[in-house]
């Protein structure tokens, strides 16, 4: 057929839409966890003093933090409570581990109800393999789902006319 390379990507599609990778779809406009994420979110390593952490998150305008290794996979969080522990404390000993991830395909509508539903401030999204893509607020998934229907509302009535 006249290719000189030929590829296959042997982790599937599934796998290829989980890294936010661009897809081709008639969902592929709409808002998901991935698209609306914030990738400013501000991490930090095990090996730093809950202190040192503390003030490099609040310079930053941020309430919390993703806990990751050096190959930017999720190892937990810090939230408002975490933050306000001992100054001395590891991040090992003061972050929330195993924290709840989502990937970057699911659907905006549904991050924000299950944000709702579980009490969840934050949310970290992440790559089938666990490493950070951004970090999703409340908030943001509200407004981006509440938006989303306001948008299909207008379009339904200039259909309509």
């Amino acid at each position: 057929m006249g290719f000189v390379e030929v590829m296959d990507y042997v982790d599937g599609k599934l796998d290829w839409v989980a890294a936010g990778l661009p897809t081709e779809s008639k969902d592929a406009g709409k808002p998901t966890a991935g698209s609306i994420a914030r990738h400013d979110s501000p991490t930090c390593e095990l090996s730093e003093s809950l202190g040192e952490v503390k003030k490099r998150v609040r310079a930053t305008g941020w309430d919390s933090c993703v806990v990751i290794n050096s190959e930017q996979v999720v190892l937990g969080t810090l939230g408002k409570k975490e933050l306000t522990g001992d100054p001395e404390l590891s991040i090992e000993r003061a972050m929330r581990s195993g924290p709840s991830t989502y990937r970057p395909f699911v659907p905006i509508g549904e991050m924000a109800h299950e944000l709702v539903d579980r009490d969840l401030p934050i949310a970290p999204v992440t790559t089938s393999d666990g490493r950070l893509v951004g970090l999703l607020k409340r908030e943001d998934a509200l407004r981006a789902f509440h938006e989303g229907r306001a948008h299909r509302r207008d379009d339904s009535a200039a259909m309509a006319s």
